[in-house]
């Protein structure tokens, strides 16, 4: 526990942790250090805005640290590219290898208490936001834009950006992919590799496969 904490207090000691608190919060929040970044996190735009909604304390946003035992988190780099706005309703740990892309005009939005283990990638050039009490594993894709325009040969784009929504307590299992305009009822599992591409509308459910269904109704899920 002793190395654990030293090894812990080593990586968040560190100018990227200053950068963001001091950057993106006012004085008085800055000082309480509330953001952790990893020393191995690239910074390549500290642009746009933070909003902490609700009570601030020290570590309660941590980018790029934590680990999964699978991986090498010494060789693994998150990545943060903001320009738009980053809201946080409280806790939220974004493990190492995250990588964190917000365009000008996006708004990406945690709820409380949420965790995305590692080597996971979030995008948005409109607007994505998660529930309370989600847990993310790793490798996991989610992005509401296709990033390059098809238009008809009238000129009409045909695949604009769409927000996606996360509800409250959803699991996602590693390897999905999760594409724009799609909502995730509250409660909901998703399962490992799956490619959720439609909405899923019923609470409570394990969803998965390719095409994606509904695989089990009526459970809970348990961190």
């Amino acid at each position: 526990m002793i190395v654990h904490r030293l090894k812990l207090l080593w990586d968040i000691c560190c100018l990227n942790t200053l950068l963001f608190n001091f950057k993106y919060l006012p004085l008085r929040k800055a000082v309480r250090l509330p953001i952790w970044v990893s020393r191995r996190v690239r910074i390549r735009n500290l642009g746009g805005k933070i909003i902490i909604n609700g009570d601030i304390y020290t570590g309660m946003i941590r980018i790029g640290l934590d680990s999964v035992g699978i991986f090498d988190n010494k060789k693994s780099r998150s990545i943060w590219q903001v320009n738009g706005q980053v809201i946080f309703y409280g806790r939220c740990f974004l493990g190492h290898g995250c990588k964190v892309s917000v365009g000008e005009q996006a708004t990406l939005s945690f709820g409380s208490d949420f965790t995305c283990t590692a080597e996971s990638s979030i995008a948005t050039v409109k607007s994505i936001s998660i529930g309370d009490e989600c847990l993310f594993s790793w490798d996991i894709l989610m992005m509401d834009t296709d990033w390059h325009t098809i238009t008809d040969l009238d000129g009409k784009v045909q695949n604009p950006p769409k927000p996606i929504r996360i509800g409250n307590r959803v699991w996602v299992g590693c390897r999905a992919t999760i594409t724009k305009g799609v909502s995730i009822a509250d409660g909901t599992i998703i399962a490992a590799g799956s490619i959720v591409s439609k909405d899923v509308t019923e609470s409570n459910s394990i969803v998965g496969k390719n095409p994606l269904q509904v695989i089990r109704r009526s459970v809970l899920w348990h961190k």
